[in-house]
Formats: C-alpha cells, sequence, structure tokens
C-alpha cells in the first residue's frame, strides 16, 4: 500500500496546498466584503467571476499546456494565483475583486488539471481508484482546513491573503522538482448541448440547476451566515460542514444509486434538499446548533447530487465517449454556476438574506418535476448496463482530468 502512494506523495502534497489556498481565498473574500461594507450582489457576482475564469481554464488550459508544457503553465498559473490574492488585499473594490476572482478561478482550474494528469501518468492503473480516493480526501481535508483558519485570526487583516498566496507558491514546489516524465496531454472537452441532451436530458437539465443551487450557496452561504449574527468560527463550520457531508453522503446514495433507478435517487436528494431549503425559510434559524444542522442536511443532499448525475449519464453514454460526457457536464455545471451567484446575490440585495434559499428551493423544485417527468418518458437502466457508482469531488473543485483520473483503465465505463 505505502508504495503505490510514495511516487506521488508530493504531488498529493502540492494538491493539498492549492486546495488549502483555495479554502482560505474562499471565504476570505465574502468575509472581508462584508466588512467592508460590499453589497449581496458584488459579493454574488464574486462567484460569478469564479466560474466563469473556472469553466474558462478547463477548456483553454490544455491548448497552453500544449504550447509552454506542464512545468511551465503550472508554475504560471500558480504564480497569478498568489498574485490575484496579494492584490485583493490591495485593491479592495468590488470590480477588482470580481476580476481577480475569475483570474484565480482560471488559474485554479489548469493548475488541478495539470496535477490531476500528473498524478494518473503516475499511478498503476490497479491503484487508479485508490489514489483517486485519496487525492479526494486530501483535497476535501485541505479545503475545509484552510477555511477553519480564519476562525484563529482577524479576517479584516493582511495575513490571511498573504497566507493563501504563500500556499499557492508551495504548491509549485513538487511539480518545479519532479524528475518523472512529462504527463500526457490534457483532456480536452467542448460543450456539445446536442450531445448531451440526445445522451440524457436528465442530466442536462439537473446538472444546470445543481450548478445554480450549489454554487449559489457556496459563494453566499458565509454572508448569510455572518448576517444572521453567527460568530466567525460558526461561519467557518457553516460552509465547512455541507461540504464534507456532501462527501460522506455519497457512500450510501452511490451504493443505492447502484441498486435502483438513478433517476429515483435524484429526486430523493432534491426533496430531502428542498426540505432544508424550506426550514430555512419557515424557521428562520438563528441558532447556532440549528444553522449548522440545517446546512448539514443541505450540504449532503446538494454536493451528493453531481456524481449521481454523471453517473446516470455515463449509463447512457456510447462506448469511449464517457469522459467526454463527464467534461461536457462539469462545463456545463459551471454555466449555472454563472448564473446561481448572480441571481442570488440579487435576491439577497433587493429582498431578504433568506433569499438565497428561495433561489436554492426553486433549482431543487425544477429538478424534481422535471425529473419526475423524464422517468415516465424513458425506462430506466437494467442494472446490468449500468457503470460502477464512482465518488467524485463536487463540480467547484473538479475539472475534465479529474474523470479521466478517475476512470480505471480496466473499466469501460458504459455498457
Amino acid at each position: 500500500m505505502l508504495r503505490q502512494f510514495l511516487p506521488v506523495s508530493t504531488l498529493l502534497l502540492g494538491s493539498a496546498f492549492l486546495l488549502f489556498a483555495g479554502g482560505i481565498n474562499g471565504l476570505i473574500l465574502p468575509l472581508r466584503g462584508q466588512y467592508e461594507g460590499f453589497s449581496a450582489l458584488s459579493l454574488g457576482l464574486l462567484g460569478t467571476g469564479w466560474a466563469i475564469g473556472y469553466v474558462s481554464g478547463c477548456i483553454f488550459t490544455a491548448r497552453l499546456v500544449g504550447r509552454v508544457g506542464h512545468i511551465r503553465a503550472f508554475g504560471a498559473m500558480a504564480a497569478i494565483a498568489a498574485i490575484s490574492i496579494l492584490l485583493s488585499a490591495l485593491l479592495v473594490t468590488p470590480i477588482a475583486w470580481i476580476i481577480l476572482r475569475a483570474l484565480c478561478g482560471f488559474c485554479f482550474a489548469g493548475a488541478a488539471m495539470i496535477v490531476e494528469s500528473w498524478l494518473s501518468e503516475q499511478t498503476e492503473p490497479s491503484s487508479r481508484g485508490k489514489v483517486f480516493g485519496v487525492y479526494t480526501m486530501v483535497n476535501l481535508g485541505a479545503t475545509t482546513a484552510g477555511q477553519m483558519l480564519l476562525t484563529v485570526g482577524d479576517p479584516n487583516g493582511f495575513t490571511f491573503f498573504a497566507i493563501a498566496a504563500i500556499f499557492y507558491c508551495l504548491a509549485l514546489v513538487p511539480t518545479a522538482v519532479s524528475s518523472s516524465a512529462t504527463p500526457a496531454p490534457l483532456v480536452s472537452v467542448n460543450l456539445d448541448l446536442k450531445a448531451l441532451w440526445r445522451n440524457s436530458p436528465v442530466a442536462v437539465i439537473a446538472v444546470l440547476f445543481v450548478g445554480v443551487s450549489n454554487s449559489a450557496f457556496g459563494t453566499l452561504a458565509a454572508v448569510y451566515a455572518e448576517r444572521v449574527g453567527l460568530v466567525l468560527a460558526t461561519i467557518a463550520l457553516f460552509t465547512s460542514i455541507p461540504i464534507l457531508a456532501g462527501a460522506l453522503a455519497q457512500i450510501p446514495v452511490g451504493w443505492l444509486s447502484d441498486k435502483t433507478d438513478r433517476r429515483h435517487v435524484l429526486i430523493g436528494l432534491a426533496v430531502l434538499a428542498l426540505a432544508a431549503d424550506a426550514a430555512f425559510l419557515v424557521f428562520a434559524p438563528d441558532s447556532r446548533a440549528l444553522n449548522l444542522v440545517l446546512a448539514g442536511v443541505l450540504g449532503g443532499s446538494i454536493f451528493a447530487m453531481y456524481p449521481v448525475i454523471v453517473a446516470h449519464a455515463n449509463d447512457h453514454a456510447a462506448p469511449g465517449t464517457s469522459i467526454q460526457i463527464s467534461g461536457g457536464l462539469l462545463l456545463l455545471y459551471g454555466v449555472g454556476g454563472i448564473v446561481g451567484p448572480l441571481i442570488a446575490g440579487w435576491a439577497m440585495a433587493g429582498f431578504a438574506d433568506r433569499a438565497l434559499f428561495v433561489i436554492t428551493a426553486g433549482s431543487h423544485v425544477v429538478i424534481i418535476f422535471y425529473t419526475m417527468f423524464r422517468i415516465m418518458k424513458r425506462e430506466a437502466v437494467p442494472a446490468e448496463d449500468k457503470i460502477d457508482f464512482r465518488p467524485v469531488p463536487g463540480g467547484r473543485i473538479s475539472t475534465p482530468q479529474t474523470a479521466a483520473f478517475a476512470k480505471a483503465d480496466s473499466v469501460s465505463g458504459n455498457a
């Protein structure tokens, strides 16, 4: 077991540094923006900027790497991400932050794709599933640690911006000193809506609205938590617990979706998410315990939807197209991620803080009713024709390269 992970330990460490910095970056901006008096709409546009940059990074990184190589491209990505977070501390205006957040999203996607390509290249097919599982856990743990670090200091100073920049730079080290051969070319995908729709209409609609819901909540949860009076330590938990709950939920959700129609599982998750949305709206919780419980329920449902959608789409995919399908769905998720924070920020600015959950609830209602409609129109995939469910990170930290890394060579990916 140890021999499987020693060759990739430095790359896993580099990924941990990258995600640790990303965890700080993603939470410090809404908290500091609140202190600076930014509107909810401006803070929502941070999420829109991130999604635009991230989708662009997923599309264009393969071309950049093809021109300058993996190491140079990764070095540029990590350095620019560090510069962007430092400039965010110096240029404290909404417009500057939105632009810099988009730039950081582009670099973050590119850096993640390169690390995943390197890990895939250095991992034997027989152990790739184990390495991918460890990689996912490392990323989730590092993101959570980065967010929780903010509880030990004042987010209104320069310190956490500098720490994030340091860890972005530290992520450079593993690839810079690696003696391994240059990895194979990165996965390159385009958003082909016609092909995705022919493959699975449910996957197209569901992943779009999951992108809206998850990105709105992921961007503005800290803003909501601060405005209802939660203290900094609780705000960090409020943003971290949903991610961890979503990761843990993938185990029973994956088992269940392999045993039954994945669309039924998707509806169940959306109903559970809708119940949590309704609880936030009806009860208007202000206590620490109730907010954290509801955040955990919401996170456990919304962050487990994405891998179910990907698995359902791949059940219908033609042989040899599973990576293209998964990559295309990721880009469509990113489109939802562009829209979600924008409309949620507008709703929170114009109405009330709880309007965030009106937007997420609306998304979940669409998923429920459209999936029910499609169940009446199309038979379920026979159990023997299903692919095996594979836990994957949420769309906000997945790339097209993630699908290639997660796909073991011994599994066809289709039936």
